[in-house]
């Protein structure tokens, strides 16, 4: 039985896509009920209609939410809604509107791929009439959306995976020691136990001339040196930061390569179209580790590309509408006509 879903308002916003560029938007916020309640947020360009193409849900990634697609200054969701999409922010349980709405934290990621997708997937048919959909994610969004091809072929079209480590922490022995000690907490009990993102962004904000030097060698960073304005920084670490368990930092490491086997086997041998995206710069999920997912894959339509980028500002960092953005505007747009 599909899951029950609410428009709980729908209305016309003029938003910025970045800089000076603005344009009206159709926002509607969709509710999902039930034990694990979830928020997703619906964008269309204002009095645009195009039923052939097939929606986008987005997914973010461990610690983030919605808010990693769309500031008030700088908005992936809002570049793709302007180029003709139908596009869906989804909030995973415990996280950003589906937190405020009830849903508790997550203890083990296969909540988010047993449960949360295939209700926002309910969610986006009923409201759009699609069957399937493509799946944009970001690091831990875009192994979500391997995985989901795996499982559920039939409803998903095309996977768009940013920043996503198929090969967990390949090349990188000091983030893979620091994410297993950090999961060892997770398998011994303390699943739910909340990760400290809090402290992490507060780390960030009372030390950001560090991150921010290009002449300190951190190992780990979550963005590339001077690649954001301060403004817009100032609001994705505010904004876009949010909670996370050690169970679901357990479960994404505690498998080779960061995934689990059967699913592996699953979406290599899935003909899907496929976009794999790494940053140069991306100590969270380097070129290797990402690209490991476009070696295996079976899809005869299947595109790697590096940028000069990190993780975070990938997606939102002052070089990305002119880097990321029009390279997946125009694979999604040969690739969404249904």
């Amino acid at each position: 039985m599909s899951a029950p879903v609410t428009t709980l308002m729908a209305s016309e916003v003029h938003e910025t896509i970045d800089g000076d560029r603005a344009a009206r938007f159709e926002r509607s916020l969709l509710t999902v009920p039930g034990p694990a309640p979830l928020g997703i947020v619906r964008k269309r360009l204002a009095g645009h209609r195009d039923m052939d193409r097939v929606p986008l849900l987005l997914v973010h990634g461990f610690g983030q939410n919605r808010h990693a697609w769309h500031l008030s200054r700088r908005s992936l969701a809002n570049h793709l809604a302007h180029a003709g999409h139908d596009v869906f922010k989804l909030d995973l349980r415990g996280h950003g509107r589906s937190r405020r709405m009830g849903s508790r934290p997550a203890a083990r990621v296969e909540e988010y791929l047993h449960e949360d997708l295939p209700r926002a997937l309910d969610a986006i048919r009923a409201t759009s009439g699609h069957e399937r959909v493509v799946i944009v994610g970001h690091s831990m969004g875009g192994l979500l959306g391997y995985a989901l091809a795996g499982e559920l072929p039939q409803r998903v079209h095309a996977v768009a995976a940013l920043a996503a480590p198929y090969d967990w922490a390949r090349g990188a022995p000091v983030l893979e020691a620091l994410a297993h000690a950090a999961a060892l907490v997770g398998r011994v009990g303390f699943r739910t136990t909340a990760f400290p993102m809090a402290a992490v962004r507060a780390l960030f904000d009372a030390t950001q001339p560090l991150w921010d030097s290009r002449l300190v060698p951190l190992p780990v960073r979550a963005w590339r040196p001077r690649s954001f304005e301060p403004a817009v920084l100032e609001e994705f670490l505010a904004s876009a930061f949010d909670g996370a368990t050690f169970g679901e930092l357990a479960s994404l490491t505690s498998y080779r390569a960061g995934r689990p086997e059967h699913l592996a086997r699953a979406f290599e041998s899935r003909d899907v179209p496929l976009l794999v995206v790494a940053g140069t710069h991306d100590p969270l999920a380097l070129p290797a580790a990402a690209r490991a997912a476009y070696d295996r894959s079976a899809s005869r339509d299947r595109t790697f590309v590096t940028f000069p980028a990190g993780h975070a500002d990938l997606l939102l960092g002052r070089h990305a509408p002119s880097q990321l953005w029009p390279t997946l505007t125009r694979w999604l747009a040969s690739r969404t006509r249904c």
